[in-house]
């Protein structure tokens, strides 16, 4: 029985090459990008599995109260470590302190290279779970040693064994390689990091770090610490064990911030890091979850394709059933043949999805910036795709299987059976859910591209243009600082230079403690701090709203302050130059107030910040403007020759502010980027269903059509004719459309602080282009239909 249900199947297929073709790529399509978005999601579910305990590692967070709002940050205090492993140390097997991943210099004989690295304790290895290719995981204990990473290794030493051979850090610190580990996977949080070195080298060479062990700064929060639970308890029961470490070691007045420690697991890390007001927020899961939906509708969508021209299609088929029936062919030995006939297709479908997801993976790999292989050895997969196959072929082959074996064999054979209305509106309906769905994923993906541009039209308060950073990785800057900016200046390299603690697009630097005149004494303060030079304000343009620029002529603007507009609104001061801010026992005059500059997310708010001078302890970045009147090779020629001289032991790299202002986008334009493509796979399956139909009905009204034209109707008005009920389905579906798509994206950009309001024109824009879309795909079967010689249609009558 199954044989000949499967001959059957294939002999229908051959004779309705049309209808299967357009059946079979629907579907191919639906189940092409189902198979895509299923290995993206599984790559995004499965970030940080490479390293083996990943459930059981998580990282220390904590959560303070600010300005009356809870805010949650990784960056914690240096004695946090020690006081973890000596309270708490049974209920962790690592504890590891770490410093944030920054580039450094490693140097070699005549070989320098600038890689981002990390400096952890002794258990890193483990927690990571290096997989050592030299060397052991004890690599760390020695207090000159150091970890490479395999492509590092080979960078520096080619096919020598690199054990046992001294590398040089940042110019200043001889180290010994005492391992060389497997390049971390892009799926890692750890990725970026290139060497380890040990914690206790950290504290021993830099004085800060240093200070801050020695005399425990439970304030200082500059560190990270990562850790992993032991096998007998959990992230829960610790997490109530260690929420008042820090808040007992704080004086009276830091309890304020009602400082709370906890465990952020790195099962969440990737997926689940937003918060808000100290509530877990979710974070990239939603774009797992809006694409696992985008695929469902889009597999749906081909489903109802199938649906809708197997139904159609049924009075081809009339005489076949009737006479099967009447042979005694019962209902359910119809409905098997029909699911069989389904299951076929699908599985023909499921081959060619398979051949195109084999081709555009590389593309699509590049496109979402992932390194995702076809998991061809995977039982699993394989497991989910027969069964995928399955479940769609009976999706897909339930209702017309259902509907064609419950012909009544009598009115088929005597020619008066006639599909009922009931058929025709199901059609309708389901012709309206597609376009629905295509309609709202059109208006999504334009809400996308319009939030992204909005963003990157927003004012920055500083010019990016020419604008050129270099980080101050090593102490052989010192001092040099006016021989540079001259030398740059007066070979007109450079209109100008200056240095300060963070990049134009990040805010490294936070602190609290501030006080001013009507300050309520209840409300605690954060400011963002940015440490800089005299000549900052001239190098990055920026504009000055209220008072004046810091000056060299001024000695007392080394002790001044310029806030930015946020921080005069933060403070509710209304003539806020020449007030006076009390940081600690220091008094600092308010001589400026400049526009806001946008350092973080350009999604966000524009963080209080306040600008003051500092030469010596917080000098991390150089900021040159290149010289319009020279090209930017020949301005960066000469700053390159003028660094290699006074700075000859650092390799000279920069990074240009508009390229990594442009980073800060990469994420959501690839978000957009695919949801628009499948938005435009949703409208191609979506018009294959209309082609379907349209060709359909316009071969059932072939007789209607020559009559008229006989009677002398036009090609237009047999156009009209034909093309009304598809369009009224159409324009019904962007009535329907329209207010669930208002609804979900104005859910979806209530997470962003700076954003877009949806205007009429974006459902305007996706109406037309369904009506369009519609018109045109209709149009070519119901055009080639009305042109037809009507003799040829009539020639029987």
């Amino acid at each position: 029985m199954f044989k000949n249900n499967l001959k059957i199947a294939w002999r229908n297929l051959k004779r309705n090459k049309g209808y299967s073709i357009i059946n079979i790529g629907g579907l191919a399509v639906g189940m092409m990008v189902v198979m895509l978005i299923g290995l993206w999601i599984t790559a995004e579910l499965s970030f940080n599995t490479y390293h083996d305990n990943y459930e059981r590692i998580a990282q220390v967070w904590q959560h303070q109260t600010n300005s009356g709002k809870r805010v949650t940050q990784n960056s914690i205090p240096a004695p946090m470590g020690p006081e973890l492993e000596n309270s708490f140390g049974g209920s962790f097997e690592h504890v590891v302190m770490s410093s944030f991943t920054w580039e450094h210099i490693l140097s070699k004989d005549d070989k320098k290279l600038t890689e981002k690295g990390n400096y952890m304790d002794v258990g890193a290895p483990e927690i990571l779970s290096l997989k050592m290719l030299k060397g052991s995981r004890d690599g760390l204990k020695e207090l000159n040693s150091i970890l490479l990473s395999e492509s590092l290794a080979n960078s520096f030493f080619g096919n020598q064994d690199p054990i046992g051979k001294v590398v040089e850090l940042d110019n200043e610190l001889n180290v010994v390689v005492t391992g060389v580990y497997e390049d971390l996977p892009i799926s890692s949080e750890f990725s970026e990091i290139m060497f380890i070195a040990p914690w206790k080298l950290y504290t021993s060479s830099v004085d800060w770090v240093k200070s801050a062990i020695e005399n425990p700064r439970w304030d200082d929060n500059s560190y990270q610490l990562y850790a992993q639970v032991a096998a007998n308890t959990n992230f829960e029961t610790i997490n109530r064990k260690i929420k008042n470490i820090k808040y007992d070691k704080l004086d009276a007045s830091q309890k304020a911030l009602k400082t709370e420690i906890f465990l952020h697991p790195m099962a969440d890390w990737h997926l689940k890091s937003s918060w808000k007001n100290g509530v877990q927020t979710g974070g990239f899961i939603r774009y797992v979850w809006l694409f696992g939906i985008i695929g469902f509708f889009i597999l749906l969508l081909a489903c109802v394709n199938f649906m809708n021209l197997s139904t159609a299609n049924s009075v081809k088929r009339n005489i076949e059933i009737g006479v099967r029936k009447s042979l005694g062919s019962n209902k359910g030995q119809l409905v098997n043949q029909f699911l069989s006939e389904s299951i076929v297709v699908v599985f023909i479908s499921f081959c060619v999805a398979l051949l195109m997801v084999l081709i555009v993976l590389p593309f699509f790999n590049e496109l979402a910036g992932k390194q995702i292989v076809f998991p061809y050895n995977s039982f699993v997969f394989w497991l989910i795709c027969l069964s995928s196959i399955l479940l769609v072929g009976l999706l897909a082959g339930s209702y017309p299987a259902l509907y064609l074996s419950s012909f009544k064999p009598v009115k088929v054979l005597k020619g008066s059976f006639k599909a009922g209305r009931s058929a025709s509106a199901f059609r309708k309906v389901l012709v309206v859910w597609q376009f629905t769905v295509s309609v709202i994923l059109i208006v999504g993906t334009i809400v996308v591209r319009e939030q992204i541009e909005h963003s990157k039209e927003r004012p920055l308060g500083y010019d990016k243009e020419g604008l050129i950073i270099m980080e101050i990785s090593t102490s052989d800057y010192e001092g040099k600082y006016n021989l540079l900016r001259n030398e740059l200046k007066n070979r007109n390299a450079i209109v100008e230079m200056s240095e300060s603690s963070s990049p134009l697009t990040a805010a490294f630097n936070s602190n609290d403690g501030f006080s001013w005149e009507g300050k309520d004494p209840g409300f605690n303060d954060e400011f963002a701090n940015f440490y800089i030079t005299h000549d900052y304000g001239k190098t990055v343009d920026w504009e000055i709203v209220e008072g004046r620029d810091f000056s060299r002529e001024f000695s007392t603007d080394s002790t001044a302050y310029i806030i930015n507009e946020a921080a005069v609104k933060y403070m509710g001061l209304e003539n806020p130059v020449g007030k006076i801010m009390k940081w600690g026992n220091s008094e600092h005059k308010i001589i400026g107030v400049v526009r806001n500059m946008l350092s973080e997310s350009p999604y966000e708010s524009v963080k209080h910040a306040i600008y003051m001078i500092d030469y010596i302890y917080n000098a991390n970045y150089i900021e040159l403007k290149l010289n319009t009147d020279k090209s930017a090779s020949e301005a960066l020629a000469i700053v390159k020759d003028v660094f290699t001289k006074y700075v000859p032991e650092v390799p000279f790299e920069y990074q240009f502010v508009n390229q990594n202002y442009a980073k800060k986008f990469v994420e959501m334009e690839r978000i957009g980027k695919l949801s628009g493509i499948f938005s435009l796979l949703a409208i191609f399956i979506s018009c294959l269903g209309l082609i379907g139909l349209a060709s359909f009905m316009a071969e059932q009204r072939t007789k209607e059509i020559g009559i008229r034209k006989v009677l002398g109707a036009s090609v237009m008005n047999l156009w009209a004719m034909l093309s009304k009920d598809f369009i009224g389905l159409v324009l019904i579906s962007v009535f329907v459309a329209t207010p669930i798509a208002w609804y979900f994206m104005s859910q979806w950009l209530e997470s962003y602080a700076y954003r877009i309001k949806i205007s009429w024109w974006i459902f305007a824009i996706a109406g037309m282009s369904a009506f369009i879309i519609t018109v045109l795909t209709v149009s070519f079967q119901v055009i080639r239909a009305a042109i037809s010689d009507p003799v040829k249609s009539l020639r029987t009558e």
